[in-house]
């Protein structure tokens, strides 16, 4: 099935690079550009999209006005900015996107992302029953939580290990004992979600860990903890890390 896209950016030779490379993908189509926010907004209500790669800053509207003014049935919205600071990623996931990449990104990467994307998307469909309208908002909260989660302790939206460790940390939340067969069950689940190998998600995860040590968040992470677990040396594994938040998450449910 093709997966329309709507790129919104002021730099139109960026547009069309991203554009000619999308549409020689197989299931991608860009059926528009937008040089603005206002015209964003335009095609985004007469199109329809699947998707929407917004840049943050445009004439007339912003990216951030631009999420804030969807209305409706609205796309799946990546967000791309050289702005890629913790505050600009934060607002990002806050306003209603779904992803932020960092410019300049490679657009294979783009491709993936979109491809993973929509089948999170699928995926959380076929588990929300139609009897029960608050699940998909209930999905939502916990995203926010965890992206804000992340910002906190200095784990970038744009690394691969981002997208797995919240893929493992909602898993975990949902079946608890999943954490203790996390190289059977748990990096094995995510791979096949993810069309890829259960080692390459052990690697990306541990790469995302290893990032917020290095970015020297620790104390961050002790206070959302409300002690003091870690030391700049006393890096916690894959799985303890893993526990930790989706076990501070579910008390915080309770």
């Amino acid at each position: 099935m093709t997966k329309t896209l709507i790129i919104a950016d002021d730099n139109l030779a960026l547009c069309t690079s991203i554009k000619d490379f999308m549409n020689k993908q197989p299931d991608f189509d860009v059926v528009g550009i937008a040089p603005n926010g206002v015209k964003a907004l335009e095609l985004v209500e007469s199109l329809k999209p699947d998707f929407l790669l917004l840049d943050i800053v445009m004439p007339e509207l912003d990216g951030f006005a631009v999420l804030s003014a969807l209305e409706g049935k609205k796309p799946v919205v990546i967000m791309m900015s050289q702005l890629a600071t913790d505050g600009f990623v934060q607002k990002a996931m806050q306003f209603g996107a779904s992803y932020f990449l960092a410019k300049p990104f490679d657009y294979n990467r783009l491709v993936t992302l979109m491809n993973e994307l929509t089948a999170t998307a699928q995926t959380a469909h076929k588990q929300t029953a139609p009897t029960a309208p608050t699940q998909s908002k209930k999905v939502r909260t916990l995203d926010e939580k965890i992206a804000n989660l992340f910002i906190s302790v200095g784990i970038p939206a744009h690394i691969k290990g981002y997208q797995f460790l919240r893929e493992a940390i909602k898993m975990t939340i949902e079946t608890p004992d999943i954490i203790n067969s996390i190289t059977k069950r748990l990096y094995p689940s995510i791979a096949e979600r993810y069309n890829t190998s259960a080692s390459k998600v052990e690697r990306a995860i541990r790469h995302a860990i290893e990032v917020a040590w290095n970015r020297g968040k620790i104390e961050n992470i002790n206070n959302i903890f409300g002690i003091k677990i870690y030391t700049p040396n006393d890096k916690p594994t894959n799985g303890e890390f893993i526990a930790l938040i989706a076990d501070k998450l579910l008390l915080e449910s309770a």
